[in-house]
C-alpha cells in the first residue's frame, strides 16, 4: 500500500480532486458536507495499476485547523500539493508548504485544480517557483479539473510513477503507530487509526503506550477486516473495551521496549525565515503537537524540552512552530538523550558537537563514553560493530578513549586500596571507586598486569608482609620444614600471635594454607600431600594417607576434605579416595 496526504489553501480543490480519484467523499462530517471545507481528516482509497493500493489523507486546508492538518501529513510520505487555478498563492498554501518541506518530504506531484475555470499556467508558475526552494522541488506537475474530470488520467499515470520510486520502507522494524483518530464501534469497543510508516502490525500484538500495554484484538485496512499489515500502510486498529482513555488524536503505540520515552532533545533546525526562535513553540511529531521550551544554543541548533515525553529517535524529522508569526522550522532530532548542560559556555560547544553529528554505533559510543547498547538501539542508533579498543559487558559498552582512562584509574585503585593482607580490592568495591554502575564492566576491564582471582582484582607484584607478623610466619616455617603436615596446635598459633583474623588474613594473602579452623600449613603443602598420595596404591584409606603424610587424624581429615573440596581427591562411597583422573 501506499498511503498520499493532501496540502493546500482551504477551498482549492482538495477533497474534490480526492473525490474524482477515489469516488468516496473524504468529508465524513455533516458540517463538513455543509460548510465546503474539511474540518477533521478524511480518508479514502483506490487501486492504480502497477502499484496497488493507494490511500489518500485528506487534510484541512483551513488556517484554524492547521494542527489537524499537520497530524495527518506528519506521518506520509508522498503528497499531493494542491493550488486552485482561479485563485493567488495563498498563506495557507505557503504554510503546508512550510510544513512539508521541514519534514523533508520529497516524492509527490504539484496539481493545478479547476483548470476549467481558469488558465492553470499562472498559477503553476507561481507555484513551480515557491516549490523550487523546498524538498518538493522537482515533483512532476500538471493540471486537473476535479468537476470534468479533465486531467484526471494523467495524474493517475504521474503518481503511479512517483509512487514506484518511493522506497519501500522495512517490515520487521519496530512499530510506531501515530494515532489521528479515536472513536467506539458498539460491540466492538475502541478503534483507533492511523498512518504505519513501517513494521508490521498483527492481530494479537502487543503494543505499548506511555507504558501501558494493549492488544490488538482485531485489525482493519482500506475497510478490510485483514489479519497482518505492513506499513506504509493506513489502518485500524480495535483495542477492545478497556483501551485506556488516555489514547486519543497524538497519543503513539509502539512496540512494547524498542522506544526511549524522551524529554529533552537536541535538535537541528532549518527554515523560519527572518522570526526568532520563540521560548515557547509548539512541536508537531507525526499525529502528536506539545509545548515545548525552546534553548537555542547556536545557530540552527537548539534544546527542546517537551511537556510530555515522546518515543523519538535519531533522525526523526518534526516540525516547530510558532501559533503567533505562523512560522515554522523544520526540526531534524539529532541527539534524543543529550548530556546535561552546566558550564558557562555549555551551550555553544554542544552546538560545535553537533554541527558534525554521526548516528553510527562508533560515534556514538565515543559520544557518550559508558552508555547500554539497549539505549543505543531505543535511540535509533545503526547496530554495527564495536570500534576497536570498546569494551563490552553484558548490555554495557565503553569507547576506546573511555576504556583507556578507566584502566589507568583501575590500576590506581588497585594499588591504592590493596593491603599485604588484603592482596588485591574486591571488583564491587572498584566499581563503587570508578563509578561504574555494574560490577561486571570491571571484570571486562581488567587487563595484564592485572588479574582476577576469586572476585578480587589483583597486581602483578605480591604483596610484602608486615613487620609484626613476619616474625611469626618465619618461625612457623622453621616448624614446618622438618615435617610439613605436623600443622602446629592451637597453643603454638597462640604463642606466635597468630589469632583467627590474623591467620585468615595470611591466607587470603598466599602466605598460609589454612584447611581448616586452627589447621595451618605452609602454601603448596596441598600440593605435595597430592605428590606423595600419587605413591600409594588407588584407593586408599584415611589411615593410609595419615601414614603417608606423616600426621595426626587432625590434619589428615581437614587436609583430605580441602583435597576434596579443591577437586584433586575423589571420596569414594566406602569412605576410601582416590586422587582424580587415577
Amino acid at each position: 500500500m501506499h498511503v498520499v496526504a493532501t496540502a493546500g489553501h482551504v477551498d482549492h480543490g482538495k477533497s474534490t480532486l480526492v473525490r474524482a480519484l477515489t469516488g468516496s467523499d473524504p468529508d465524513r462530517l455533516a458540517e463538513e458536507r455543509e460548510r465546503g471545507l474539511s474540518i477533521e481528516l478524511g480518508y479514502c482509497w483506490t487501486d492504480l495499476p502497477d502499484v496497488g493500493d493507494v490511500a489518500f489523507v485528506d487534510v484541512p486546508g483551513h488556517q484554524r485547523f492547521v494542527s489537524t492538518a499537520l497530524a495527518g501529513v506528519g506521518p506520509v510520505p508522498v503528497a499531493l500539493f494542491v493550488v486552485a487555478a482561479d485563485d493567488p498563492w495563498m498563506p495557507q498554501a505557503a504554510e503546508h508548504l512550510a510544513a512539508l518541506d521541514a519534514l523533508g518530504v520529497g516524492h509527490g506531484v504539484l496539481v493545478v485544480t479547476r483548470s476549467d475555470l481558469a488558465d492553470p499556467a499562472p498559477a503553476l508558475a507561481r507555484a513551480r517557483e515557491e516549490l523550487s526552494r523546498t524538498t518538493l522541488r522537482d515533483v512532476p506537475a500538471l493540471a486537473v479539473s476535479g468537476r470534468t474530470g479533465a486531467g484526471l488520467a494523467d495524474l493517475r499515470a504521474v503518481l503511479t510513477e512517483v509512487l514506484g520510486r518511493v522506497p519501500a520502507p522495512d517490515p520487521t522494524a519496530d512499530v510506531r503507530l501515530w494515532v489521528d483518530r479515536r472513536f467506539t464501534v458498539h460491540g466492538t469497543g475502541t478503534v483507533v487509526t492511523g498512518t504505519l510508516p513501517a513494521g508490521t502490525v498483527r492481530v494479537g500484538d502487543t503494543l505499548s503506550c506511555d507504558g501501558v500495554e494493549v492488544r490488538v484484538r482485531g485489525l482493519e485496512s482500506l475497510g478490510h477486516p485483514v489479519d497482518a499489515v505492513p506499513g506504509v500502510a493506513r489502518v485500524a486498529l480495535d483495542l477492545g473495551g478497556r483501551a485506556p482513555e488516555a489514547i486519543t488524536r497524538g497519543s503513539v503505540l509502539v512496540t512494547p521496549g524498542a522506544f526511549e520515552p524522551v524529554t529533552v532533545v537536541d535538535v537541528g533546525l532549518t527554515g523560519g525565515g527572518s522570526a526568532r526562535l520563540p521560548e515557547r513553540p509548539v512541536l508537531h511529531v507525526g499525529a502528536a503537537l506539545t509545548t515545548v521550551r525552546a534553548r537555542p544554543l547556536a545557530d540552527g541548533f537548539a534544546r527542546l524540552t517537551l511537556e510530555h515525553p515522546l518515543p523519538l529517535r535519531i533522525d526523526d524529522r518534526a516540525i516547530l512552530r510558532d501559533p503567533g508569526s505562523r512560522a515554522i522550522w523544520g526540526v531534524r532530532v539529532l541527539d534524543p538523550a543529550p548530556p546535561d548542560l552546566g558550564r558557562r559556555g555549555a551551550a555553544r560547544a554542544r552546538a560545535a558537537t553537533l554541527t558534525a553529528y554521526d548516528a553510527s554505533t562508533g560515534a556514538q559510543l565515543a559520544a557518550r563514553g559508558l552508555v547500554r547498547r539497549s539505549l543505543l538501539r531505543r535511540l535509533g542508533v545503526r547496530d554495527e560493530p564495536l570500534p576497536e579498543g570498546a569494551v563490552e559487558a553484558g548490555d554495557w559498552l565503553v569507547s576506546p578513549r573511555s576504556a583507556a582512562e578507566l584502566r589507568s584509574r583501575l590500576r590506581d585503585a588497585v594499588e591504592r586500596l590493596a593491603t599485604p593482607l588484603q592482596p588485591g580490592v574486591p571488583e564491587a568495591a572498584l566499581a563503587h571507586e570508578l563509578g561504574l554502575p555494574d560490577v561486571g564492566l570491571v571484570t571486562a576491564l581488567v587487563r595484564p598486569p592485572l588479574r582476577v582471582e576469586a572476585g578480587r582484582v589483583l597486581g602483578d607484584s605480591p604483596s610484602s608482609l608486615p613487620a609484626t607478623l613476619a616474625p611469626a610466619v618465619a618461625a612457623l616455617r622453621e616448624d614446618l620444614a622438618p615435617a610439613p603436615f605436623a600443622a602446629p596446635a592451637a597453643g603454638r598459633l597462640a604463642e606466635l600471635g597468630l589469632d583467627p583474623r590474623a591467620v585468615a588474613a595470611l591466607h587470603r594473602s598466599g602466605h598460609l594454607l589454612r584447611v581448616a579452623d586452627g589447621v595451618v600449613l605452609l602454601p603448596g603443602a596441598d600440593e605435595e600431600a597430592v605428590q606423595l598420595l600419587g605413591t600409594l596404591p588407588q584407593p586408599f584409606t584415611t589411615s593410609e594417607a595419615r601414614q603417608a603424610l606423616g600426621t595426626s587424624r587432625r590434619v589428615a581429615l581437614p587436609l583430605l576434605a580441602h583435597l576434596d573440596r579443591t577437586g584433586r581427591t575423589l571420596r569414594l562411597p566406602d569412605d576410601r579416595r582416590q586422587l582424580r583422573g587415577r
